[in-house]
């Protein structure tokens, strides 16, 4: 037995698929907790820009804590090792695009 129809033409249903994946859209927006964009293409989205700015800028932020604290827990051997150097480069890596970023912040 046919199921019946939910929608009256194709293009009804069409519409409907398309407001449930706006609809989905949004809600994964919210759930990051960013504005959405702007109704006029022609305008900057900056303050949903300057949020995932500010997100980035805190995930790396604590990515180099912790790259730090990982450092400052190792032998003084370790620090001085090839090992020791190449992850301190990194390190300062890290910190060069955090202050990057911050830059972008407004």
């Amino acid at each position: 037995m046919p199921q019946p129809k939910k929608h009256a033409s194709p293009a009804a249903r069409q519409a409907a698929f398309r407001a449930r994946h706006e609809q989905a859209r949004l809600l994964a927006l919210a759930a990051k907790g960013l504005p959405s964009l702007p109704q006029v293409a022609s305008m900057p989205g900056w303050p949903r820009w300057n949020a995932t700015f500010r997100m980035a800028h805190d995930l790396i932020d604590s990515a180099v804590n912790e790259m730090q604290d990982y450092y400052d827990e190792r032998s003084e051997a370790w620090q001085e090792s090839e090992r020791g150097e190449e992850h301190q480069e990194r390190v300062a890596s890290a910190e060069a695009v955090l202050e990057a970023l911050g830059e972008l912040i407004a």
